[in-house]
């Protein structure tokens, strides 16, 4: 039988719109035309003009010829352009690329290749390893240069390069942007670490990144006017997408170049900053300054924290100092944080062990995730609910990617069974709350930033003394985790922890290089694999 509440009362423009956070903009521009939108240094911008800009550069985009299904790639800071290229870049139609501004030249220039990019937006800092990409990279996209004018280094401009500011004067600030089609077309595509040979295209689409912004104004109790700090590089999963929350709750975007402490201690206290994310290193960093840096806070300011857990001691001294610290998790695949530590009033009445202990939990789903559960991966069933018993994390609902940009086999994996896999291994305890054990995908989180243990083993397995290596987390005070590399050396070659440290910082990016390195026969399986789980209890294993 026909459902009646169908029968006459079809879907029509006047009752159904594709989803998209790119009317928030819309309306704050409209509603709060004056309110201040982005704060950099001496720059205030009011959301007419973050608005006008926006629409400005989508306009510019499209006189360029690109539209729907092209790529603008962006390596940016954390400032008014990236927020600009939030907007502006799905405006016209097109997929937003971000890009880690920490990446080495060979995997930028993969993404360039894999994205199609047709068209780049540089920082000046970063435009000596754009070009160092650009020559390893097959595409050839139109460059524009990004001049921040709290950017205080040397690098000169690129002659073959259209400046930012004059490129965004071709655009028209009344241009007509374009909504999307369909609320599953693509806003994003953002490349994860590459935990298995090349890194993957996330794909994120409108309706997504529509629910996740709102979902965090509703998860992190973001009042409307909020001051939010970017101390979180909007090139991770766009920003957990506060981008677009901020224009949401008509919120305030303090814009910070470089997480250092004097600025972030100055924009707390002289812009009334009331929400900031990190990981835990960017806590470590504010606590550890000298007292003449640290600024006395005239109210609580909510500090929102992924990756490793943060120490019992760190949290205590962040609550001293004026923050109430929330644990959240998620994934590029999850558009950012899904899961959330939601503190009981009651907690707080606990003792400061326990209390910590709670923290570390990584909680239970977001307001638009309909489905978290840790599963076991091989019969799908749920794991008990008695906070021992590990399974695979996974994810079902709106906020979970489209898949992964050309890549069918790898998206049809991670989709297997009707859920997304994580990877990460955790347990569920009795209220419910997830905890992460292991990462079965072996990516060591430092510092905030994901590093592929196979990416620094293949680049320690190319230097000619190196017979077997492995590479695990090591627990580190200030960035939470670092890697450890276990090496087995070939017979009649010599290498020592200076010589690899080298080798390393010769073809990684800084950031992955092992802080140690350890000499001796590495534990296998009797089928001769490499036990990584004894290596993780050994790197972590205080000496004695």
């Amino acid at each position: 039988m026909e459902n009646p509440y169908n029968k006459g009362l079809e879907r029509t423009e006047a009752n159904h719109q594709p989803l998209t956070p790119l009317t928030f903009l819309e309306r704050a521009a409209s509603v709060f035309p004056e309110h201040t939108a982005i704060s950099h240094g001496a720059l205030k911008r009011t959301y007419a003009e973050f608005y006008a800009r926006s629409r400005q550069l989508a306009h510019a985009l499209s006189e360029q010829n690109l539209g729907r299904g092209d790529t603008v790639s962006v390596m940016l800071a954390n400032t008014p352009a990236m927020l600009e290229c939030h907007y502006g870049v799905p405006m016209c139609g097109a997929v937003l690329h971000s890009i880690n501004t920490r990446l080495d030249a060979a995997i930028i220039a993969f993404q360039l290749d894999h994205a199609m990019s047709k068209l780049v937006i540089v920082d000046r800092e970063f435009m000596p390893l754009m070009q160092e990409a650009l020559a390893l990279a097959t595409v050839r996209p139109v460059l524009i240069q990004y001049d921040d004018p709290e950017f205080d280094g040397t690098v000169l401009k690129q002659p073959e390069a259209t400046d930012y500011e004059a490129f965004l004067s071709q655009g028209d600030a009344a241009f007509n942007w374009l909504m999307p089609l369909d609320e599953w077309d693509a806003i994003s595509v953002n490349y994860t670490s590459g935990t298995t040979g090349d890194p993957k295209g996330v794909v994120s689409h409108h309706r997504g990144a529509y629910l996740l912004a709102q979902g965090n104004a509703l998860t992190v109790s973001m009042q409307k006017h909020a001051v939010y700090l970017w101390t979180l590089p909007m090139f991770h999963c766009n920003g957990w997408c506060f981008p677009w929350t901020l224009s949401a709750i008509i919120g305030t975007h303090v814009c910070l170049r470089h997480v250092r402490a004097e600025p972030i201690w100055n924009a707390l206290a002289d812009e009334g900053v009331t929400h900031l994310c990190g990981a835990p290193i960017v806590m470590s960093l504010m606590i550890s300054a000298p007292n003449e840096v640290k600024r006395t806070l005239n109210k609580t300011v909510q500090f929102f924290t992924a990756a490793a857990p943060p120490p019992e001691k760190l949290l205590a001294d962040m609550k001293t100092a004026g923050f109430d610290v929330t644990h959240l998790y998620g994934l590029t695949e999850t558009y950012g944080p899904a899961v959330v530590n939601d503190w009981h009033d009651s907690w707080s009445d606990l003792p400061p062990a326990k209390q910590a202990a709670l923290k570390s939990r990584q909680g239970v789903r977001y307001l638009p995730l309909e489905n978290l559960d840790v599963l076991d991966s091989d019969t799908m069933m749920p794991v008990p609910r008695d906070g021992q018993t590990m399974g695979e994390v996974m994810f079902r609902g709106n906020v979970v990617m489209k898949g992964y940009f050309r890549n069918p086999i790898a998206t049809e994996k991670a989709f297997a069974g009707g859920w997304f896999h994580s990877g990460d291994l955790g347990v569920i305890h009795p209220d419910g709350y997830i905890q992460l054990k292991d990462r079965s995908k072996d990516v060591i989180i430092s510092g905030g930033e994901n590093i592929s243990s196979i990416e620094v083993e293949e680049a320690l397995y190319r230097h000619p003394a190196v017979e077997v290596v492995a590479v695990v987390a090591m627990s580190h005070e200030k960035w939470g985790e670092t890697p450890c590399a276990f090496v087995e050396l070939a017979a009649g070659q010599t290498a020592d922890a200076p010589e690899l440290q080298t080798w390393c910082r010769e073809h990684l990016a800084h950031y992955k290089v092992p802080s140690r390195f350890v000499f001796a026969p590495i534990p296998r399986t009797s089928t001769g694999k490499i036990q990584k789980f004894a290596l993780r209890e050994q790197a972590n294993t205080p000496a004695v």
